[in-house]
């Protein structure tokens, strides 16, 4: 056993649930509690129940059968300490003084963070303030800056793969046009993945805008090719040429004044360009909830042990990721405020185009 100075930490989950956050959590806890004696403090609901100090004590019990569990049995929450903070009206504190009273009132050696972005960039400021703090990388994005891959990301991938094979079966039977709009607000890592593992037709994604037309032509050249029917998957995130080019706010704007979901513009675009019958199906929270596949179980509980072995190392301030098939640790000001998009000349982008799949442009 290291001669560690980290004998208490605490451990949070915050932003979207994923699968695979009970395998990290019970990676972390049981290394640093069998393995090397520290105590460890759960704290509820994200950054939220570290401001109150809503917390409990994390045993060998209660994460002994968490393994294949979907969620996270800590709760959370999208609480952002650092954003338009409000002083509490009972004891006067900004979010981030009571995060640093808790942390000394709980007698905290360190603190772990599991959750995306928002997660780790909240992490990151945490560490500028004093704090020691570990991260790890949960997002069916697949979009932290600095991981080869996110837990959670391959389940989604299983899901909507899974999903979108289902919805083949009624397209070919109906010879219809089915659009399947998948989740990735920024990053279209997902809808790409599912795309190519699901022989779709077409892909609209984040980063590259799409032209109606394009997507209409390879609607009618499917259809031409006696095929029947199409199935075209729609990251939430996917926007056109137009909305390219107008700013941040003026995209807003038209976002909000949608009445419907992008995969519902999508086909009503397609409807009246190639004059096929379009359904639309939003996989929405399907995809991030349920069981965790065997591979985000094991890559999840790898990250968790890693975590616990940078506890007692005191290698503090990073994130725990994945490059080049090894295990490392990389600064969280490495990810703070930065999304992972897929590059233009990204090799499962030249692959998607050379199975046909059509982007949009």
């Amino acid at each position: 056993m290291l001669n560690s100075t980290v004998k208490t930490i605490g451990i949070l989950t915050s932003g979207g649930d994923a699968p695979g956050l009970n395998a990290a959590i019970r990676g972390v806890c049981y290394t640093c509690i069998e393995k090397y004696g520290i105590k460890v403090v759960g704290f509820r609901d994200g950054y939220r129940g570290l401001i109150s100090g809503d917390s409990f004590a994390v045993t060998k019990e209660n994460i002994s059968d968490i393994l294949a569990e979907g969620g996270t049995f800590l709760g959370t929450s999208r609480c952002k300490p650092f954003k338009k903070p409000v002083e509490d009206p009972e004891t006067g504190l900004l979010p981030v003084d009571a995060i640093k009273k808790n942390y000394k009132k709980f007698k905290l050696d360190a603190l772990v963070v599991l959750g995306g972005n928002g997660t780790n960039s909240t992490a990151s400021l945490l560490a500028q303030e004093g704090l020691n703090v570990i991260g790890l990388p949960k997002t069916i994005d697949n979009d932290i800056v600095g991981t080869d891959v996110t837990f959670g990301f391959h389940t989604a991938v299983d899901v909507a793969t899974e999903a979108i094979d289902r919805i083949r079966s009624t397209a070919r039977s109906h010879g219809r046009v089915m659009v399947v709009e998948v989740m990735g607000h920024k990053a279209g890592w997902l809808g790409l993945y599912s795309a190519i593992a699901s022989g779709a037709d077409a892909c609209l994604i984040p980063e590259i805008p799409y032209e109606i037309g394009a997507v209409a032509k390879a609607v009618n050249e499917v259809r031409n090719s006696g095929k029947g029917f199409s199935i075209i998957v729609v990251a939430e995130g996917a926007l056109s040429v137009d909305e390219a080019k107008m700013d941040k706010k003026a995209f807003k704007r038209a976002r909000a004044a949608m009445p419907q979901s992008i995969g519902y513009r999508v086909a009503k675009e397609l409807e009246e360009a190639t004059g096929a019958e379009v359904r639309v199906s939003v996989l929405g929270y399907l995809q991030r909830g349920g069981t965790p596949s065997p591979y985000d179980r094991v890559l999840a509980t790898q990250f968790g042990t890693t975590a616990a072995e940078m506890l007692v190392k005191g290698e503090f301030g990073n994130l725990v990721a994945m490059q080049n098939n090894e295990i490392v640790g990389i600064p969280l000001e490495t990810c703070a405020g930065k999304v992972k998009n897929i590059p233009a000349e990204h090799p499962l982008i030249q692959t998607g185009r050379s199975v046909g799949i059509c982007f949009g442009d």
